[in-house]
């Protein structure tokens, strides 16, 4: 017989609660599957409208229907910490049970087990990470990790709950399953008080541990990027600055009060960033579409790649599909408010279009390069 050593023993005494059982553990992971599940649908979704393939379409309305999903995915990663610490501290003693391997079907259960933990552990406290937008400690890109992490993490979902499956229906409870799950449901809670008014507006006075606040900022609206930090400044303010459109052998030119002088329009747009937080603004401008038709080209017919004035980064520029581009709310904004664009919001000028990820909503516009959809 193979004996505990006397510290294994010791550490397992040491870390035993009657509170634990096997029936908590199955209703905390259901609720873990199912907070997971949220953030993968939602999580490629927002990939997919930042990374399109070919075969992918995103509408231009409802226009706050990113915001809603990106919202639900980053407040229901929040809320899934408590979650998962309550998971794990239910588990914890299987970690030690001995011999850890009883063979190769308790092998595979044990890697899939470790897969689930390490992936789960790594988008929360990844996501965590992005949402205050503290970075040092992420030597990778936070996207392309995140993405591929979160495919893992279900593949090892999906694994364990097919190994764990047959002996789910006698599973044994435990006197203290209810109080553990109303404990967790409530730090779930407040953690998603304190958080969501980020972008639910009427929550922010008590959103306390919100990253951003809607309201806060240049002209009343967050700031991810600054003008400075984008290397922008002194190009945004040249006065000889030129809005070059481009497309089907034309280029048009446009000063700032070229393109003040054009038919200018007026709508509501939110921001929505991927990090979770949204806020609204009134916004000025000329509408993208116009800006086609004066190449000569029918905008139902065309998508178009807008360009910063930033030398370089992952988002300085950004494609507009012709869902988007065909849209009337679409703008190539001047002023925000009833006010010109603050530098930080963009100015001279900025693109803002309904239903699209803040990243691709491209600030200090330098060239719009027009080209036929088919």
């Amino acid at each position: 017989m193979v004996r505990i050593p006397d510290t294994r023993r010791t550490a397992l005494i040491r870390f035993s609660s009657p509170l634990r059982s096997t029936r908590l553990t199955v209703h905390l992971g259901a609720a873990l599957g199912i907070a997971f599940g949220v953030c993968f649908v939602t999580g490629l979704l927002s990939h997919l409208i930042q990374h399109p393939p070919g075969w992918f379409w995103w509408p231009s309305r409802p226009a706050g229907l990113y915001r809603f999903t990106q919202g639900l995915h980053v407040a229901t990663g929040l809320a899934t910490v408590p979650l998962l610490g309550a998971k794990l501290w239910s588990v914890y003693p299987r970690l030690f049970t001995w011999p850890p391997v009883r063979g190769l079907a308790h092998a595979a259960e044990r890697l899939s087990v470790a897969a689930l933990a390490g992936a789960a552990l790594f988008q929360v406290v990844s996501g965590v990470l992005n949402v205050a937008r503290w970075y040092p400690p992420m030597p990778f890109f936070f996207t392309t990790a995140h993405y591929w992490v979160g495919w893992l993490a279900v593949g090892a979902l999906l694994v364990h709950v097919g190994v764990q499956l047959p002996g789910l229906r006698r599973a044994p409870d435990g006197p203290g399953r209810r109080r553990v799950l109303l404990a967790v449901a409530a730090a779930a809670g407040v953690v998603t008080v304190s958080t969501i008014g980020q972008t639910v507006r009427p929550l922010a006075p008590v959103s306390l541990l919100a990253p951003r606040r809607p309201g806060t900022g240049p002209q009343g609206l967050p700031v991810n990027r600054t003008a400075a930090g984008a290397g922008v400044r002194d190009a945004a303010l040249d006065p000889g600055y030129r809005l070059t459109v481009a497309g089907f052998g034309r280029v048009v030119e446009l000063s700032l009060a070229d393109l003040a002088a054009l038919p200018q329009h007026t709508t509501v747009l939110a921001i929505a960033c991927v990090e979770g937080w949204s806020s609204t603004g009134t916004w000025t401008g000329v509408r993208l579409r116009d800006l086609v038709a004066l190449l000569g080209a029918d905008p139902a017919a065309c998508t178009a790649r807008v360009e910063s004035l930033q030398a370089g980064g992952r988002y300085r520029g950004s494609d507009v599909a012709t869902p988007h581009l065909a849209d009337e709310r679409t703008l190539v904004a001047l002023r925000l408010g009833g006010e010109p664009l603050a530098l930080d919001h963009g100015y001279p000028a900025r693109l803002i279009a309904p239903n699209r990820p803040g990243v691709l909503q491209t600030k200090w516009l330098s060239r719009i390069t027009v080209r036929s959809a088919r």
